[in-house]
């Protein structure tokens, strides 16, 4: 048996690697001594995410969730990454002489995920974010209370942008009774939310209502539910890095998703704040906050912490 025909049998395990909404938009395509990783332009973000900076991000996850799969099965592999954007190809894994050196495991993948409710106050000590900048990632701590204007603006500037608020509506799957509930997307149990709150949301965005409901206050209205997420005393974790080439921010995905696994296995859980670097204004304030070098941006903005419950298991998309 190939190395291609055993890595196959561990798609769906590299498929628990994140990525912006839940949209999944790596595809994988098998050659006899090669496996290519593309990505699927209907599952990006044109909108939200124009840059395409949380695409190229999820494609690094993705690629490193990969190496690491592979590592727990003792099979050597190493990835190419080389972005063609004819052929919409970021990289290729390819055989290694030996196999991929990384802490993490398949059980470090699989325990993942991401918690949108409440968490425990708390910050992160010293030691863990010295042991976390170990793993190859930049990471600038913010306490979450200075963010707790900034995070509404962006809430505003999201529900507010009606070609914004059609990706939310396209990936949210706010009832089990949604055709793709089981497969991608954010469900209402993902996002922390109770039936009647999901319910309230699905009405108001809807594509008729919110035609009318954008300028009687909506915007500020759904912002104002997410005012009490950062007020506590917790830590909000900034990525910062170059973001020049596709090949940069991917390589940044792979040191994200480090990033996460290792807060994961210290019991410690993520929610992505990417609407704080998708609006301009906020974005540009963080940055200046921050006192960034001319080459540096914040790639990915996320709280940490111990969650008050367990982050239910987001739905993912089966290997074929």
């Amino acid at each position: 048996m190939s190395w291609v025909t055993e890595f196959r049998a561990l798609e769906d395990d590299c498929r628990r690697a994140p990525s912006a909404h839940n949209t999944q938009p790596w595809t994988l395509r098998y050659g006899d001594d090669d496996i290519r990783v593309h990505w699927d332009p209907a599952r990006s973000l044109p909108d939200s995410d124009p840059t395409r900076r949380d695409l190229f991000l999820s494609l690094g996850a993705f690629i490193e969730t990969c190496l690491i799969v592979a590592a727990g099965a003792g099979l050597p592999v190493s990835c190419d990454v080389a972005v063609d954007q004819a052929s919409l190809r970021a990289a290729r894994l390819v055989p290694a002489p030996a196999v991929y050196d990384t802490p993490f495991t398949l059980a470090s993948v699989r325990q993942r995920g991401c918690a949108r409710g409440g968490y425990a106050p708390g910050v992160l000590d010293a030691g863990t974010l010295t042991a976390l900048t170990a793993l190859g990632a930049d990471l600038r701590q913010v306490p979450s209370r200075s963010l707790v204007g900034p995070l509404a603006s962006a809430d505003r500037w999201m529900f507010g942008t009606p070609e914004v608020v059609a990706e939310l509506r396209e990936w949210m799957r706010l009832s089990p009774r949604h055709p793709r509930y089981a497969l991608d997307g954010l469900t209402d149990k993902a996002m922390a939310m109770s039936r009647v709150e999901a319910a309230g949301l699905a009405a108001m965005i809807a594509p008729r209502a919110y035609r009318v409901t954008r300028h009687l206050g909506t915007p500020a209205l759904l912002a104002a539910a997410s005012k009490g997420l950062l007020r506590y005393d917790g830590s909000v974790l900034v990525l910062v890095g170059s973001a020049v080439t596709p090949e940069s921010v991917i390589e940044h995905g792979r040191a994200l998703v480090r990033v996460w696994l290792a807060l994961s296995e210290r019991g410690l859980a993520v929610h992505p704040l990417s609407q704080l670097l998708d609006c301009t204004a906020t974005g540009t304030a963080l940055a200046a906050t921050l006192d960034l070098a001319p080459d540096e941006s914040p790639l990915a903005v996320f709280r940490t912490g111990r969650p008050l419950r367990p982050a239910p298991r987001s739905a993912r998309i089966p290997a074929r």
